[in-house]
């Protein structure tokens, strides 16, 4: 018999309640569906948040097993959107009122006898005008609604183990078991810490009551780190008095100690600079219902693709999957509990302590969470208040510092660090400000928001706006860098989402991420990728050198993103000069951005034949020109040109036609610019920019081989517009044309349009093995055909 059985497929639903529904005889107009399950599709922009706040109803007939005699039969449901009444047999059990945490309801008295069938009806209201957390006010995200994560049913013995944390210091490890019940006499407790190969550790004790205390030394162990985040397994038996296994709980867990003072934040001892992103669970037409491997897929860009240290769930805790894969990868965690600006009455506040509590118990076994955010983001300073939450915490977990995240300067510190979300930074000031400005207290410091607002940009957004995003960004990262009593950031943001009319762009979407809400990379994402070698050899450059896109044709900076250690620069093939990683004017980055300072090299020498000396003040005025225009040089730049007119160094005519010829190439054939990323003395990267000919539509798919296990399966393929050198090109907007065939389907739309060049498709599985072909046809007829192969593991 299993012990687990996952409720997630034969979901019967309507988007409207009536009382009637929780009669098993009713057999009015439903839905079949499958969990994750949105209580509404929405189109990617430009809907309103009152499509999902509404009361509806989720039903399931399962059949009572005789196997269940005697036996604790619990239901989990892992996230629901976002107060939800459980019905059994048309019996009200429980009322669990955060969309954002996992609860448990005890089924065992109000199931029929064995093989009946028994109705499960889930009553849930998605609507804002709720008395919880985090409504009462605005809210700079849509909080959709659905039973959006995993729901399962637990096969207990009436005696089992109820809740385990781990604390660990070094190789030594204790735990508190938590027991459902005081009565276990007779009972004993069996532990094993596993590693991969071995038993690093083995515990037998008593059980002296429901609370059981143990602790002991693993040899040999390794430290959790970023680099190698070496998790254990934790198996924890229960025996009964005749010597069974009455229960069996796994968790997994890392070794590693955490410390965060006011000189920053420490692993194993180890001073981390934190970089990072705060993440949305949000993605298109679905909102939060996504399985399992999409999840995990979000800690898998954050950590290879952006080279992040460092995610803060906003605003809310977030799928168990997300988080255990930020475990494997090595990516810290700073989560909160629900929350928007927004202080309740006092019935509200309770729910927050509560959701608190709730977050706190189910993710304090992570080795990736390293901080609690115990205060509703960027809200006023409530004393009592906050003093419940700060008290909660460090008693639930005394582990881990708390952190509260405002946008207020000195605010009464109640939590272990100043979380602060630090907006000064307008393009032309300093990148962040210094902690004495923020706070005077002595604890940690940590800016958990930055750019956003303050910026937002779209992928389609102007060369000269994305380029500026990604210069705030490196700005920011760069002067963070260089304070040593700052712990790190978090920017905002890692992904576009969709929002409420008073934030974004009119449309119902944030543009403030680093990527589109396809997880395609915007330029400033090239920022982050740059700072790791793990991410791969990457070069990046911010133009396509086409005057046309700049005002008065003038190109502006032209930036190099690289982890390299030096990067080549060719026009038509003729070298033009070596920069270097150090030439970045970003001192504090390990790979900042490389100003481009000269495209022209020795090229008026050897193909003008002018003089060395006065070829470099000729390069000088070229790109004072194409920097400021030539009606708009300041007098340094007239007067120097004045002396080599009037020397017959070079005539006006003559110094516009070389403009035309080196920058803007007007009227000549297009110019070539190859930039060659050298690390250790070796080219291992080579980019190429040229004027477009024949651009294609290209596609990458995160996985082509899609198993079901606790549900459906769920793959992305990524849609870009790119020329012939693989360069993206941004302004291609064309429809796209999807169509699914065999054992998978499409979410959302069969025909997408390109934003910035890029866009995705979600396919899912149906819940049939087999194959499945996904047939996209572009702009220009061509076809492309993706196989999928659809696998089902129970």
């Amino acid at each position: 018999m299993k012990d687990r059985i996952y409720f997630n497929n034969g979901w019967e639903f309507s988007p409207s309640f009536n009382e009637k529904m929780l009669d098993s005889k009713y057999k009015g107009k439903f839905e079949q569906v499958r969990i994750p399950h949105s209580v509404c599709e929405t189109p990617f922009n430009g809907f309103d948040e009152s499509e999902y706040q509404k009361l509806s109803i989720y039903r399931k007939f399962f059949k009572t097993e005789k196997e269940w005699a005697g036996k604790k039969i619990l239901l989990t449901i892992e996230g629901a959107a976002h107060q939800c009444d459980v019905f059994l047999n048309g019996k009200f059990l429980a009322r669990h009122s955060c969309g954002y945490t996992a609860f448990t309801v005890d089924l065992t008295d109000s199931l029929l006898p064995a093989g009946r069938n028994n109705l499960l009806a889930l009553k849930l209201d998605s609507r804002e005008s709720l008395n919880i957390p985090p409504f009462g006010f605005v809210i700079d995200y849509m909080t959709y609604g659905g039973i959006y994560r995993d729901v399962y049913l637990d096969i207990k013995n009436p005696i089992y183990i109820e809740d385990i944390f781990i604390k660990t210091k070094a190789s030594h490890f204790e735990t508190e078991i938590t027991l459902n019940s005081s009565d276990a006499e007779g009972y004993s407790i069996v532990q094993r810490v596993e590693s991969s190969s071995s038993v690093v550790a083995q515990i037998n004790t008593g059980v002296p009551g429901n609370k059981i205390l143990t602790a002991a030394d693993a040899q040999p162990v390794h430290p959790w780190t970023l680099e190698q985040p070496v998790l254990y397994n934790l198996v924890t038996e229960l025996i009964n008095p005749k010597g069974k296994i009455a229960d069996k709980k796994n968790v997994r867990f890392g070794f590693r100690e955490i410390k965060f003072d006011e000189t920053g934040f420490y692993l194993n001892g180890k001073k981390i600079k934190l970089r990072g992103l705060n993440r949305h669970q949000s993605y298109p037409y679905v909102g939060y219902a996504m399985p399992k491997n999409i999840q995990k897929e979000d800690a898998d860009i954050l950590k290879l693709e952006l080279g992040v240290n460092y995610v803060r769930t906003s605003h809310y805790p977030q799928s168990k999957y997300f988080i255990e894969r930020c475990d494997e990868l090595g990516i810290l965690v700073f989560t909160e509990f629900p929350g928007w600006q927004h202080i309740g009455d006092d019935a509200w506040k309770a729910q927050a302590l509560e959701n608190e509590d709730e977050m706190i118990s189910q993710y304090r076994n992570h080795p990736s969470v390293f901080m609690w955010g115990v205060r509703i983001n960027e809200s006023k300073d409530d004393d009592e208040f906050y003093k419940a939450t700060n008290f909660l915490a460090h008693k639930t977990d005394s582990t881990r510092p708390t952190g509260g995240v405002r946008c207020i300067k000195n605010s009464n510190l109640l939590e272990d660090v100043y979380t602060y979300n630090d907006f000064s930074h307008s393009g032309k000031n300093a990148g962040s400000l210094d902690k004495i400005k923020v706070t005077k207290s002595h604890g940690g410091y940590l800016v958990t928001e930055h750019s956003g607002h303050m910026f937002p940009t779209k992928s389609f957004d102007t060369e000269q706006r994305r380029t500026e995003h990604a210069i705030r960004h490196a700005t920011v990262l760069d002067s963070v860098a260089g304070h040593d009593d700052c712990a790190g950031s978090s920017g905002w943001c890692a992904f576009d989402y969709n929002t409420h009319k008073e934030f974004g762009s009119g449309d119902r979407i944030c543009y403030h991420g680093v990527m589109d809400m396809f997880r395609n990379p915007k330029l400033a994402a090239a920022v982050y990728k740059s700072q790791e070698d793990f991410t791969g050899d990457f070069i990046e450059v911010n133009s396509n050198m086409s005057i046309g896109e700049y005002n008065e044709g003038l190109l502006g900076d032209l930036w190099i993103f690289t982890n390299a250690d030096s990067v080549k620069l060719f026009v038509n093939n003729t070298f033009i000069k070596e920069f270097k990683a150090s030439d970045s004017p970003f001192k504090n980055l390990a790979h900042g951005p490389i100003l481009v300072d000269d495209i022209i090299g020795n090229r008026l020498i050897d193909e003008e034949g002018i003089s060395a000396k006065n070829s470099e003040k000729i390069k000088e005025l070229i790109f004072a020109i194409k920097k400021f225009g030539q009606n708009s040089l300041s007098a340094k730049y007239k007067l120097e040109a004045a002396k080599l007119f009037a020397m017959r160094v070079i005539s006006k005519e003559k110094l516009i036609a070389l403009f035309g010829k080196y920058i803007s190439n007007w009227g000549g054939e297009s110019s070539s610019y190859k930039f060659e990323a050298i690390k250790n003395g070796k080219t291992v990267k080579t980019l190429v920019k040229s004027m477009c000919k024949n651009a294609s539509l290209k596609t990458q798919v995160s996985r082509t081989i899609l198993i079901e296990e606790e549900t459906y399966d769920v793959a992305e393929v990524h849609l870009r517009a790119e020329d012939e050198n693989g360069n993206l090109q941004s302004f291609i907007q064309e429809a796209v044309l999807a169509e699914a065939e065999g054992a998978i389907e499409i979410i959302g739309p069969q025909a997408v349009s390109l934003k910035g060049g890029m866009s995705g498709i979600y396919v899912k599985t149906t819940g049939t093995a087999g194959r499945g072909t996904l047939k996209i046809t572009d702009w220009q007829g061509k076809e492309t055909k993706i196989s999928f192969t659809v696998k089902i593991k129970r």
